[in-house]
């Protein structure tokens, strides 16, 4: 069976990255697209254009949703799609705050659809691979996890600005480490967050938060995600008898390129690999009914619930 894939939002990581990663995908097809602008929805090439998102819901041919939009929409679109009767694959970060994305999980359960974060660089083979050794025990038990992601941004009339819409670095690429987290410690646990520093910028968002936090009383682990700072990402998991860190290639949204791992001193490579072609081919087997690996929705409440533990706690 085919999954017949409905996109509501047709932006950058639609056009860039979903869209051809469908198109190129096994037992999944883009059927429709609506967005703001007819002429982008034609240009990710679905069988069909739908006027606006109501429209494309109520087509029965869809099976599933691709939300795109901004942050402070999700819950609304989410909800609706679900209650017309589709699964849904939602962007980062599924939700403003651990509520909405409780409520929107138990809008899945109560209409029997599928709801998942497409946090893609969860199914890199990479990323796979980092939470394999550690389970192992190749580094002895966890001591630290060190992360950031960070880049300076250019954006104008960008909702990542705007702190009404669900804005700034924390929401936006914190949740990226927080999943790795929450991957690493089996759910983590017991956070207990021992320093914040932010920036925040002229329109009120968080330009840099900076927090370190302790995991279980016995892991420390430290998260930087920023606008405002040079470009870059780390991801370091220290252990009781060795290291594993990421190397070549973006450590959280490595896409089509080589990438590679080093375990306590060994290089490992990783070929070139698609994880937005890895999730849709993932999610559409689940959906029809086949085996595949998603995003545990448990994962998910996590990491709203620890992002929210770091939004509220006082700087210091």
């Amino acid at each position: 069976m085919t999954v017949r894939w409905g996109f509501l939002g047709a932006g950058f990581v639609a056009s860039r990255g979903l869209a051809p990663a469908v198109h190129l995908s096994r037992g999944a097809t883009l059927y429709a697209v609506a967005s703001r602008d007819e002429k982008r929805s034609e240009s990710l090439e679905p069988e069909r254009v739908h006027a606006n998102y109501d429209e494309l819901l109520s087509d029965e041919r869809v099976d599933a949703v691709y939300i795109s939009l901004s942050n402070v929409q999700h819950d609304e679109w989410v909800t609706k799609s679900l209650e017309a009767g589709k699964h849904v694959l939602c962007e980062k970060p599924l939700g403003l705050n651990a509520a909405e994305v409780e409520t929107m999980f138990e809008c899945a359960s109560r209409h029997g659809r599928l709801l998942v974060e497409a946090v893609w660089g969860r199914w890199h083979p990479r990323f796979a691979r980092l939470v394999g050794v550690v389970e192992s025990g190749a580094i002895g038990g966890i001591e630290h996890i060190e992360t950031s992601f960070t880049f300076v941004s250019e954006m104008t009339d960008n909702y990542r600005l705007n702190p009404k819409m669900g804005g700034g670095a924390l929401l936006d690429v914190g949740c990226y480490q927080a999943h790795a987290w929450v991957a690493l410690t089996s759910g983590a646990p017991d956070v207990e967050i021992t320093r914040v520093s932010r920036m925040i910028g002229p329109t009120g968002v968080d330009l840099t938060t900076d927090v370190a936090v302790r995991i279980r009383d016995s892991i420390t682990a430290r998260a930087v995600s920023s606008f405002a700072m040079p470009g870059g990402q780390q991801f370091i998991v220290r252990g009781s008898h060795g290291q594993v860190s990421t190397e070549s290639g973006e450590s959280f949204t490595t896409w089509n390129e080589s990438s590679s791992l080093r375990v306590n001193g060994l290089l490992e490579e990783f070929d070139v690999s698609n994880a937005f072609i890895e999730m849709v081919e993932n999610v559409s087997r689940v959906i029809v009914g086949d085996q595949g690996w998603i995003v545990p929705s448990s994962d998910s409440m996590r990491v709203a619930e620890i992002l929210d533990l770091i939004a509220g706690h006082p700087q210091t």
